[in-house]
């Protein structure tokens, strides 16, 4: 069989085993997936800060666009987010400057949402529209969740950014693995201690795929057919790509945002907790600069994102990219302004070159 005949080919129903990351936050528009999919790979929703009823229009809008197979991706909440009341107070003065810079009204900390609960309504609105892809990041679904997908017949992907996660996600039951290796853009899939999930992908792709029997699909810096097919060599089965999709034309990104992107070098990328509270890639800025000294104070996840959440929205309204959550892997010099159509074209196109002149 060639790279794009395999396991994972074949039970999603795709002809390429070419993932576009599921990024949340409105990253993933109905286009940005749709496209993907209808070029023959599987196009994924961040859908891991949705309400349910976002989840419901956006699902029905890419089924207008696409009859293909596409995923849905959501977070697994954290069981409990301990933090001192002190602590959400002092960051929220600290916080307070910020918006106060962007004109930003100053308002009482919100209370705190029931994050479970919020998961619990999108599992459900998921299972209702009989996704065919679903996938987790943050934790592994409990066995209840796992088997009412199972029964809809719905693949069910974990992502696991070191083996012993890997090693957990397939005893649980998942049909599919991401290894996240640490040069991933965006957040860290990680559910235990974090420093345990800054692995390379060079390092973590054949370990995965050497501790474990289900496909693995290969997350972190692939950017263009080398990286595909240099996964592939590894042992991955699938490749997720994520910072290469932001800078397409269908891509939910601000233009701001893509324009930090095509002018941005692998140097320039940082790790930080500083806007959302869990360790994430991206553009190193002011923000973070800033809140850098103040690691010990930043909340945790979801708590940190929430209260950051109308810095960024009014910096992303103000064109100020020094307050915007600027997420990117570090393959960076390798992006490019494009369509999905063009980037899976050149993808599969040069992917077929290498692999067949080394037989994979």
């Amino acid at each position: 069989m060639g790279w794009n005949r395999n396991e994972i080919t074949e039970k999603l129903g795709i002809d390429y085993p070419i993932f576009q990351a599921p990024m949340a936050g409105g990253i993933t528009t109905a286009e940005l997936i749709s496209e993907t999919s209808n070029c023959g790979g599987l196009g994924n929703l961040g859908a891991g800060y949705m309400k349910p009823d976002e989840i419901r229009e956006i699902t029905k809008k890419i089924r207008c666009l696409t009859d293909k197979s596409f995923g849905v991706n959501l977070f697994v909440p954290n069981e409990s987010t301990l933090y001192k009341q002190e602590d959400f107070k002092t960051m929220a003065r600290v916080l307070a400057k910020y918006q106060s810079e962007l004109g930003i009204e100053e308002s009482s900390p919100h209370p705190e949402k029931n994050y479970k609960v919020l998961y619990e309504n999108q599992l459900e609105e998921v299972l209702r529209a009989g996704v065919s892809v679903c996938s987790f990041t943050f934790g592994i679904p409990d066995k209840d969740v796992i088997r009412e997908l199972k029964q809809q017949e719905c693949i069910i992907i974990g992502t696991a950014t070191n083996v012993n996660e890997a090693m957990e996600l397939e005893e649980s039951g998942v049909d599919m693995i991401v290894a996240q290796g640490s040069e991933a853009g965006g957040h860290r899939g990680t559910y235990h201690d974090e420093d345990s999930g800054l692995i390379g992908s060079m390092a973590l792709i054949p370990q995965v795929v050497d501790a474990v029997s289900k496909p693995v699909i290969a997350a972190g810096g692939i950017m263009d057919a080398r990286g595909i097919a240099a996964a592939m060599i590894l042992g991955a089965e699938g490749v997720q790509l994520g910072t290469a999709f932001l800078t397409c034309k269908e891509s939910g990104a601000h233009p701001i945002y893509k324009e930090a992107l095509l002018n941005s070098t692998e140097e320039q990328t940082v790790l930080t907790k500083s806007f959302s509270g869990k360790l994430a890639r991206g553009i190193n800025n002011r923000f973070i600069k800033e809140m850098s000294p103040l690691s010990s104070s930043i909340l945790p996840f979801p708590i940190q994102n929430d209260l950051t959440g109308s810095i960024r929205k009014q910096a992303a309204k103000v064109n100020q990219p020094d307050f915007m959550s600027l997420w990117a892997g570090q393959g960076l010099r390798l992006a490019n302004e494009t369509t999905v159509y063009e980037l899976m074209k050149r993808l599969i196109e040069e992917t077929e070159e290498i692999c067949g002149s080394i037989r994979i």
